[in-house]
């Protein structure tokens, strides 16, 4: 597996993470404010802005009880029926050329969800470069499909998925042609904690899997998408928004620009980090090799002296023999006079 290219930028464990701002619903139904989010996305640093594309039709029906309704006191949208939440979330498709166009002008890839085939068909007409599956949908073979054929990158949540259901997925993905997939770890909870994200199924994705593998994350802050680039994530995910204070239905479990400005910086410095396996000095550390432990003379002494741990004494710097051989040394006598000071050095002795 070498990896996965979206618009002009290569994905995969040689090359730096790919971040990605989520806008979703934080646009808050103004189309000033969206451009402001994709503007502040490319400040920050992200390498691609996603909105999400549907309407409240395509995703629910106008009803206000029962399982339509939002009643648990736990969520964010407590008191909306869904197709009211859909209504206020939803991105305007006249939105998305103006949206698109603004992330080109500033150098990010743009793409989004779709939520259905005619979404598909309308984002094909916009041409966008990749697809992303939400979670939500991740149990929708003919939605897969229909994005696999459009022969364009495809990336999907795993968020709910069981195991059969994500090789469901994936099946129908690679069958209808996808040759460029990745799937990212997500807990679909609104915000999930740290303690719900299962990070080590990162590499036991791209184990059982053999594709790219990423993060979708809803946790606060950067903790859990910094540490799991260590465990494999070339693709991070966050929700993004200007301010949290300013409202709007993701906002609570969105960045705002300077966390993602962090965001950028810390995964890309997790990725440096994890480097070879290796050992002995690196390069870098050869010039520090001077303040090791050595043997040093600890006091002037004359040919013929021998050698003892009242003259002789393990410290820095290092230009002298190394402390193992402090043992071989003692007892034996020096050829010639020497200050303290001075390294001990076989040449000084016998």
């Amino acid at each position: 597996m070498d990896g996965i290219r979206i618009g002009d930028r290569k994905i995969g464990l040689g090359h730096k993470p790919f971040v990605i701002a989520e806008m979703s619903g934080n646009h808050n139904q103004s189309l000033d404010r969206a451009l402001e989010i994709v503007d502040a996305a490319a400040k920050a640093g992200a390498h691609a802005l996603k909105i999400q594309t549907y309407t409240a039709e395509t995703m629910t029906l106008d009803v206000d009880h029962g399982e339509f309704f939002i009643s648990d006191p736990g969520s964010l949208w407590k008191g909306k029926s869904l197709f009211a939440l859909y209504q206020e979330a939803c991105t305007p498709w006249e939105w998305h050329k103006p949206i698109f166009q603004r992330c080109r002008e500033l150098g990010l890839i743009a793409f989004s969800t779709p939520f259905d085939a005619s979404s598909i068909d309308f984002l094909e007409s916009l041409g966008a470069p990749c697809y992303k599956i939400a979670s939500f949908e991740n149990n929708w073979p003919d939605l897969i499909r229909k994005v696999a054929s459009t022969g364009k990158p495809v990336i999907i949540s795993t968020g709910m998925a069981s195991l059969p259901e994500l090789e469901e997925a994936v099946s129908a993905a690679r069958e209808s042609g996808c040759k460029e997939l990745a799937l990212l770890k997500c807990t679909s909870s609104y915000p999930s904690t740290p303690e719900n994200t299962n990070l080590r199924t990162i590499p036991d994705l791209r184990r059982l899997f053999g594709c790219e593998v990423g993060l979708s994350d809803h946790t606060g802050g950067v903790g859990a998408a910094v540490a799991s680039i260590a465990l494999g994530a070339t693709i991070i995910e966050k929700h993004f928004t200007l301010s949290r204070a300013d409202g709007g239905v993701d906002s609570a479990f969105s960045l705002e620009p300077e966390e993602m400005r962090m965001l950028v910086i810390e995964t890309e410095r997790a990725w440096q980090s994890l480097g070879n396996v290796f050992y002995g000095p690196t390069e870098s550390e050869k010039k520090s090799l001077v303040f090791r432990r050595s043997l040093y003379i600890s006091c002037d002494l004359e040919p013929g002296d021998v050698l003892t741990k009242d003259n002789v004494r393990v410290i820095r710097p290092g230009l002298g023999l190394p402390p193992r051989d402090l043992d071989r040394v003692l007892g034996k006598k020096l050829n010639r006079k020497v200050k303290k000071g001075t390294p001990v050095t076989w040449e000084i002795i016998g």
